[in-house]
């Protein structure tokens, strides 16, 4: 820590003299933070760090509106050893505008983007049981979420950006008076995640074409009246290879038969089990570092539902939020929203076409 003029220690309900300042904040050339005592700094670490993170983002959007406009930079950070074949294409489009009349989640306008409902309930394992009123909440809004979804399958060619796609996500959450979940949740810059080839998720859409042979998994959330609704599927781009179809076939198929055995009283490790199980009976791994969670007015709360493996890695992009593998492999993903009956549970995200069935199916 070095030593500064004095201010008031920035640790909420410590008022202080302060005289310490974040060396990393110094580095980034974030103005304030000063604390009081190393106690302090370390108490306020877990919310104080996003700071640098935003700061980070902040710089690389930076560096992406230098670019001329027509050109697209394929590297904006220099040095950085990519995994596999994919690279991001920036400049980002600017941050879209959600009508004020649209019902907002608590951290649209957070400057952080942090979420202070989540954050009061961060830690706790207490599940949130939903009455008659709630329920029906998320029945509605889960089929907005499908319709959302279903709009951005129809994107899915060779040549069509993920950018494009996630337009279009956009305005087909505020047409149905939602806001898209993702916008600004701890600074997320757009509305959709689009995760292609080696991207397990958390893909921000870009400029980059989409290409012949491409797998992407397109993650929807959206937010209306109160509540979350929230799923994702794997489309193929064009023709694939038969890897690619047995990877995300397989994928799919243990998802399904995940929900197949959820009722109460069973345990989250036995759908772990279930998972990985059929993943591994094919030849595949199971992605440990992101696992099913709870939603209702959360976006993400308890429970954490694993979907074990041993020995998987991943990496993160230096943007914070692209998780790809870390031998550059390809990665698939499917999510529904459940809610767990007295009898089993209902599939609230369930396409109401092709009896159910996800879009990749059409493809095969």
């Amino acid at each position: 820590m070095a030593a500064v003029e004095t201010r008031e220690c920035e640790t909420e309900g410590c008022c202080s003299e302060a005289k310490l300042q974040c060396p990393t904040c110094i580095k980034l050339g974030i103005q304030g933070s000063y604390f009081c005592s190393q106690e302090c700094f370390k108490g306020s670490w877990a919310t104080h760090k996003l700071l640098h993170k935003k700061a980070k983002e902040d710089k690389i959007k930076d560096e992406g509106k230098n670019c001329v406009e027509k050109e697209i930079n394929t590297d904006p950070w220099p040095g950085y050893r990519y995994t596999g074949k994919l690279r991001p294409h920036y400049p980002l489009t600017p941050t879209r505008f959600v009508p004020s009349n649209i019902q907002r989640p608590d951290y649209a306008d957070h400057p952080l983007g942090m979420s202070e409902s989540e954050q009061t309930m961060k830690g706790t394992s207490q599940i949130k049981i939903l009455n008659a009123e709630e329920i029906e909440g998320m029945r509605v809004v889960c089929k907005l979420a499908r319709e959302v979804l279903d709009i951005a399958a129809m994107m899915v060619k060779p040549g069509v950006t993920t950018e494009e796609i996630d337009h279009a996500v956009h305005l087909a959450c505020t047409a149905r008076n939602c806001y898209p979940s993702p916008l600004n949740y701890y600074n997320f810059p757009k509305s959709c995640c689009t995760s292609v080839n080696e991207v397990i998720c958390h893909g921000i859409p870009d400029r980059r074409p989409l290409q012949e042979e491409d797998i992407l998994n397109i993650d929807i959330t959206v937010y209306h009246n109160g509540y979350h609704g929230d799923l994702n599927e794997t489309f193929f781009v064009g023709e694939v290879d038969e890897g690619a179809k047995r990877l995300v076939q397989t994928t799919y198929e243990c998802l399904m038969q995940a929900i197949d055995s959820v009722k109460p009283g069973i345990r989250y490790r036995e759908l772990g089990n279930i998972i990985q199980k059929h993943a591994q009976a094919n030849g595949f791994s199971v992605v440990r570092s992101y696992c099913g969670h709870g939603i209702h007015k959360l976006f993400h709360t308890a429970p954490n539902v694993p979907h074990y493996a041993s020995g998987w890695q991943d990496e993160t992009w230096p943007d914070g939020w692209t998780a790809v593998t870390r031998d550059g492999k390809r990665s698939a993903q499917f999510e529904h929203t459940l809610l767990v009956t007295e009898t089993g549970c209902d599939i609230l995200t369930r396409r109401l076409e092709d009896n159910g069935r996800a879009h990749f199916l059409s493809q095969m």
